[in-house]
Formats: structure tokens, C-alpha cells, sequence
């Protein structure tokens, strides 16, 4: 894959480790896309879910890969940015479980919080992980999470960011009336992209964000 537009800033040979995407949906499809861009190979794909068609909308499918697996149209989709990726790409259509060994970079996009939270719980002590981040949409605003795991404090503050439940979460994310979860593009794009900076930066040895709050139509952004 030619990089010529972006290796003098960005070497992805500096990324020490695997990134292991879990969950496939809007967030994770966008940053598999994003990550493999900046001539990332070493990616797991996790996810049980198929294509429907109301995600169209907003994920990174198009109208022939509706009723596939989204782990399978994901990696195609890789593929066809950079064919080089087939050699090292894993794919876990049965999504994340106990069984499977996270290490290196971990980027939770999945949106179930109490499954993240478990995700973190159970593996707080997992000295192979270098860094999580995690991504939270709703419909105009978004956030997005990040922990050096090699920094106690942060994975604390990681863990204590996710003290609400499931069924709470979906309480304050609007719904259409065939109570369908509303989501946008643009939303997700910008969350993304402020996700993947920051693993960008973490790699090169900048001080990440802990916290990235963005609203992708007052166009207010804080970072902590």
C-alpha cells in the first residue's frame, strides 16, 4: 500500500501490537476503515451480527452486503483498500468470548456497555494490552474513551466511566417510532476520527485524551 501521503507522519510499523476490533457495526466499521488507511494489517474483527438494511445509514456497508456477517464484509471492505491485509486479518463472526486472548490495542465498539464493561473488568490485569479505546454514539453527540494500560488510574477511570447499565443507555438514546435506534453519519465519523488521533498519538509517544465529548452539529468538542 503506497503511503507516501502519510508515513513521514504517521510509521505504521511503530504499532507494536494487534488491533482488535470488537464489534463491527457503525463505530467498528469505521474504524477498521480508518485504521487500515493509515497501512494497519495485524487486525481482529469480532462480531455475531449480520448486515441489515436500516445500517446502510450509518456503517460502512453497502446494499450487496446486507444478510452477509459483518466481520466477513468488514474484512472485505480492508481488503479491497489494501489486498496486503488478507495475509493477517482474524475474523470472529461469533464475537468476543471469554476464550478469546486480547492484547496490544483494543477498540471497543460494540453497544452493549455492560459486554465493555466486562470486557475491561476481565482483563484489568492483562499485561499484553498496551492501550484501550472505547467509543459511545447517540444521535448528534458522542464520546469516546481511551486508557494506557499501563496506567492503573486510567483503567480505573475507564471503568468507572461505564457504572450505568445497558437498558439506561438505551433510555436516553432516541428511537423512531418502529422504536428503531437513530443514528447518523456524521456523528460516527467524527467520534471515529477523534478515536483513531488519538491511538495515532498514542503511538508516537503523545499523552493521550482520557475523554473526547463531541456534538457533530453545535460543533462543540472538549478533550480531558
Amino acid at each position: 500500500m503506497n503511503l507516501v501521503k502519510s508515513q513521514d507522519y504517521f510509521d505504521p510499523t511503530k504499532v507494536d501490537g494487534r488491533c482488535h476490533i470488537i464489534g463491527c457495526g457503525s463505530v467498528g466499521s469505521t474504524v477498521a476503515e480508518l485504521l487500515v488507511r493509515l497501512g494497519i494489517t495485524d487486525i481482529s474483527l469480532y462480531d455475531f451480527d449480520t448486515v441489515s438494511a436500516h445500517n446502510l445509514a450509518n456503517q460502512m456497508f453497502n446494499n450487496d452486503d446486507i444478510g452477509r456477517p459483518k466481520v466477513e464484509a468488514v474484512a472485505d471492505m480492508l481488503c479491497r483498500i489494501n489486498p496486503e491485509v488478507k495475509d493477517t486479518l482474524k475474523l470472529f463472526p461469533e464475537g468476543w468470548t471469554e476464550k478469546c486472548r486480547l492484547g496490544g490495542y483494543v477498540f471497543l465498539c460494540v453497544d452493549n456497555i455492560d459486554l465493555r464493561r466486562e470486557i475491561v473488568t476481565k482483563n484489568r490485569f492483562n499485561q499484553a494490552i498496551k492501550a484501550m479505546f472505547d467509543f459511545r454514539t447517540r444521535l448528534e453527540d458522542a464520546q469516546h474513551y481511551a486508557a494506557n494500560w499501563g496506567d492503573v488510574a486510567m483503567i480505573d477511570n475507564l471503568i468507572k466511566s461505564m457504572d450505568f447499565s445497558h437498558e439506561e443507555a438505551k433510555a436516553s438514546t432516541p428511537v423512531t417510532a418502529c422504536n428503531v435506534e437513530m443514528g447518523v453519519a456524521p456523528t460516527v465519523r467524527i467520534i471515529c476520527s477523534y478515536g483513531v488521533a488519538n491511538f495515532m498519538n498514542f503511538i508516537r509517544k503523545v499523552p493521550i485524551k482520557k475523554i473526547i465529548v463531541a456534538n457533530a452539529f453545535t460543533f462543540e468538542v472538549d478533550a480531558y
